[in-house]
């Protein structure tokens, strides 16, 4: 089943896609009920999330009246809705960092474990809305991602059984700012506690840069059209992901190719962080060509060369059984505001 959260008329809903040009409002659907299971929050995909399997049963029933033509429920065309996020407001969105083999090969040391960062809620965008880049960003380009949205509370799950907390699958364009990214690195002396010496510490020299603006930024997180349910895919670990900004190829991959499988990545963020219905954990950049050698040219670009500062989109996110993503960039001519406070003859800190 395929859902997604949209404005029609004036309000918000979930809706049910029936084909590429038609959906139905959820609340609808379930009307077609004897007895009309109660409606309170189903205009929320949280809620249709936390409600789980007895409810998404319901909605199967209601189209299998509605497809006898007996008594059926109003279409919305597509065309005239806005897309919204299908979860527009998730507990957490966990996104996965180096896990395309294809990057293995640009790492100097590595953990033996998914690292992940966290993107706030408000980053979110849906199909067909703008990417809004400013000026003061620096280079920006698309990372194309299979993301899982997870179904139930989860914590300490064991691979063997994390697939079990998954409510369904989307697509996820991880907007990334490189320019905010090397602004933002420190290359300090971090201090740790000495082996040798329980008394003493020592120094270590390191390189970090954290996430808030380069991955957190307004609309730095495009998500849907669809939120499909896992019974209609088959193997998450095995799904063709095209990118492409304009009409040119920017990535091609498959998801077989990321070092960590789905319920690894699942299963190994759940030791540290409960994971709610709605969270949403993206897997991972695909980047990496299918089958051949990925050589970008004159003629053909790479995601990390694909800079939004200069290449119109829209950009578009495919990934099987999934659909297909777009977004248009939107350059805001902003310059940054004053920031900072007016210090008087007072120095500012240095940088």
């Amino acid at each position: 089943m395929k859902l997604a959260s949209v404005h029609h008329q004036g309000e918000d809903m979930v809706v049910v896609c029936l084909d590429d040009d038609r959906l139905v409002d959820i609340r609808s659907l379930l009307e077609l009920i004897p007895g009309r299971p109660g409606l309170a929050g189903i205009n929320d995909m949280t809620e249709i999330i936390r409600s789980g399997q007895p409810l998404l049963d319901k909605v199967e029933a209601a189209l299998e009246i509605s497809g006898r033509g007996s008594n059926t429920a109003e279409t919305i065309p597509a065309r005239e809705v806005l897309w919204h996020p299908p979860v527009r407001m998730p507990g957490k969105i966990c996104g996965v960092a180096m896990n395309n083999s294809a990057s293995n090969a640009r790492k100097i040391s590595a953990p033996g474990h998914p690292a992940f960062f966290l993107k706030p809620a408000s980053c979110l965008t849906g199909h067909r809305q703008p990417v809004r880049i400013r000026p003061y960003y620096g280079s920006v380009h698309p990372e194309p991602e299979l993301a899982v949205v997870i179904g139930r509370e989860t914590r300490d799950v064991p691979a063997s059984g994390a697939l079990d907390a998954v409510f369904g699958y989307s697509i996820f364009n991880d907007i990334t700012g490189n320019g905010m990214r090397a602004e933002d690195m420190f290359e300090y002396w971090a201090i740790y506690a000495s082996e040798d010496n329980p008394a003493g510490t020592v120094r270590v020299r390191q390189h970090l840069s954290y996430a808030g603006r380069y991955k957190g930024c307004d609309t730095f997180g495009c998500s849907g059209p669809w939120l499909v349910t896992k019974d209609e895919i088959t193997n998450p670990d095995e799904l063709n992901v095209y990118c492409r900004a304009g009409d040119e190829l920017l990535a091609e991959d498959n998801t077989k190719f990321y070092n960590y499988k789905v319920a690894e990545i699942i299963s190994f963020i759940s030791q540290f962080h409960t994971l709610h219905p709605g969270d949403i954990i993206s897997c991972g950049t695909a980047f990496k060509s299918c089958g051949t050698a990925f050589k970008p040219s004159a003629n053909r670009k790479s995601i990390h060369q694909a800079d939004f500062q200069v290449i119109e989109g829209p950009v578009e996110v495919s990934i099987d059984g999934l659909g297909t993503l777009v977004n248009h960039i939107v350059i805001e001519e902003k310059e940054i505001g004053q920031w900072r406070l007016d210090r008087g003859n007072r120095p500012a800190p240095d940088k």
